[in-house]
């Protein structure tokens, strides 16, 4: 703070980068859901579509939600957003996961695409075989 800068002024200014910063996080967070759903359309199989709906999502979640925090700057506001944060990170990973073992079992999955196939062998000792589709 320099001798000419108002004190006055100060919080107005934390308060526009505050909005700048803000719109650049709901930006970036814009721009990693887009490129989750070009991967959904672009990408060849399951596993791949599934992986770039789980990561880049979550992720453009959590920026949008930072940047709606900085812009709000109301406690009720950010003590709900936490929560949808919180809520997405706990359930994104265990849908991806249920998601993946029900196509795995369903015979789904180009198994010829995996570098490493562990769940090969925990459903074959479960006398668990992929049923093929429905």
């Amino acid at each position: 703070m320099t001798a000419t800068t108002p004190l006055a002024a100060v919080p107005e200014v934390a308060a526009q980068v505050s909005d700048v910063v803000g719109s650049v996080l709901l930006l970036a967070g814009c721009a990693l859901s887009l490129i989750a759903a070009i991967g959904m359309v672009r990408l060849p199989d399951l596993l791949t579509r599934m992986h770039a709906a789980t990561k880049p999502q979550v992720l453009g979640l959590v920026l949008v939600i930072a940047g709606l925090a900085l812009r709000l700057r109301e406690p009720e506001a950010l003590g709900m957003l936490v929560l949808v944060v919180l809520f997405q990170m706990a359930t994104a990973p265990v849908a991806a996961h249920m998601v993946g073992r029900a196509a795995f079992r369903g015979d789904q999955v180009d198994r010829e695409r995996l570098v490493v196939d562990e769940l090969s062998e925990g459903v074959r000792d479960l006398g668990d075989e992929p049923r093929g589709a429905p």
